[in-house]
């Protein structure tokens, strides 16, 4: 059993490294495949993957993880602008500001549990975001958001010999820029890295003490065991992944504003992580997939297009589906996916990854009835024993 472990999670590894290095090839039916939209499945992948393991691992609902998303953002565009337009120095500098800031947050909210330590999370995250917009603006740059200028010092570009450009400078990667497929790719790696560290999380010793304080965390603290230095260390490690995804927002598109903070932010991430299944590793990338594309390819669906898809049916009948499906997509996508998420939570509470499970099982008892009714048309082993 010893062996086998570490062969199941390369093969995990080698699977999932397949899958999402092949995305381009796999999402162009579904209408997917062009890298602006690949880049935000990894990156919000990145930030799922983090909340799952706070929330999935423990059961802690932190409604004000996007506090660490904006502040990922902030730190990583001050980095292009102090520092240079190289994305690792700034991806390092927003992991690092974003755990000093889950530190704080975490060693107050963790005073409490259950729906007092998320609205902790939910107040303290609201704080952040009206302080961005008003008290921080020399930080901020308030409404406006922080952006790259043409004054920026840049001392490590400039150090090494960089030019002053007509337009402003692109994020790069050692002189390839951070942009298009490039930039997909990048990303893609990030994710596939992140990915293997909550594997690693999830099968070690310290991931089996954080779903036994999900289990029962009273329990552990009568035995005499401190719960807290565990679940501040993951919430710092969540936070950390969520200041991971914000760099990468900032990689793309360098610029930071105030509403990737917004408790909306927070809202989606746990949407994400429930819709796919809480406590898996898989299931927060697929909340995360589907959610960013209903929001970017199913609401770009209009009564055109749906004219198109049923141009193949009678002129009244055509017209009677686009009236009855219309207010389901496009502008009315949210309705689609609530909808989705009431179906999920009321017959799949395990999320799309308990759907996957039961199709599974299903699959598997279906195979084996069917191998166990074929023994018994030709006699079987036991049979042929006795005979």
């Amino acid at each position: 059993m010893l062996m086998e472990s570490p062969r199941k999670d390369y093969m995990i590894m080698a699977i999932f490294t397949a899958v999402v290095l092949t995305m381009p090839l796999w999402t162009a039916p579904f209408g997917a495949s062009y890298p602006d939209l690949l880049q935000k499945f990894a990156i919000y992948g990145i930030f799922a993957v983090g909340f799952n393991l706070l929330f999935g691992l423990t059961g802690y609902l932190s409604f004000g993880h996007a506090a660490f998303l904006g502040v990922g953002s902030y730190a990583a565009v001050w980095s292009f602008k102090l520092l240079s337009m190289n994305v690792l120095p700034a991806i390092v500098f927003a992991i690092l500001i974003a755990a000093l800031f889950a530190v704080l947050i975490g060693f107050v909210s963790l005073r409490r549990s259950g729906i007092y330590f998320s609205i902790l999370t939910l107040a303290l995250a609201q704080m952040s975001y009206n302080m961005a917009y008003s008290v921080l603006t020399p930080i901020t740059n308030g409404e406006t958001g922080l952006q790259l200028e043409h004054g920026d010092p840049r001392v490590l570009d400039f150090a090494f010999g960089a030019e002053e450009t007509a337009g402003l400078p692109s994020t790069n990667l050692f002189g390839l820029e951070m942009s298009g497929w490039p930039g997909f790719y990048f990303c893609a790696v990030v994710l596939i890295l992140a990915f293997f560290l909550s594997l690693r999380i999830f099968k070690s010793p310290f991931g089996l003490k954080l779903r036994a304080i999900k289990s029962n965390q009273n329990r552990m603290m009568y035995t005499g065991y401190n719960t807290r230095p565990h679940l501040l260390l993951v919430f710092v490690i969540s936070g950390m992944y969520a200041g991971l995804a914000g760099s990468l927002l900032a990689v793309t598109d360098p610029l930071a504003g105030a509403e990737r903070m917004q408790w909306t932010a927070s809202g989606e991430v746990v949407l994400m992580t429930i819709l796919g299944g809480a406590g898996t590793l898989v299931g927060p990338l697929l909340g995360a997939g589907l959610i960013k594309y209903f929001e970017n390819i199913f609401s770009a669906i209009n009564e055109g297009v749906l004219h198109s898809a049923f141009s193949f049916l009678p002129d009244f009948l055509n017209d009677f589906l686009t009236f009855i499906v219309a207010p389901f997509v496009g502008e009315g996508w949210h309705l689609t996916l609530g909808a989705l998420f009431m179906a999920v939570v009321i017959f799949l509470p395990g999320g799309i990854m308990e759907g996957i499970r039961r199709l599974t099982g299903l699959a598997k008892r279906t195979a084996s009835h069917r191998g166990g009714k074929g023994s018994a048309r030709t006699g079987g082993p036991a049979h042929s024993a006795e005979g």
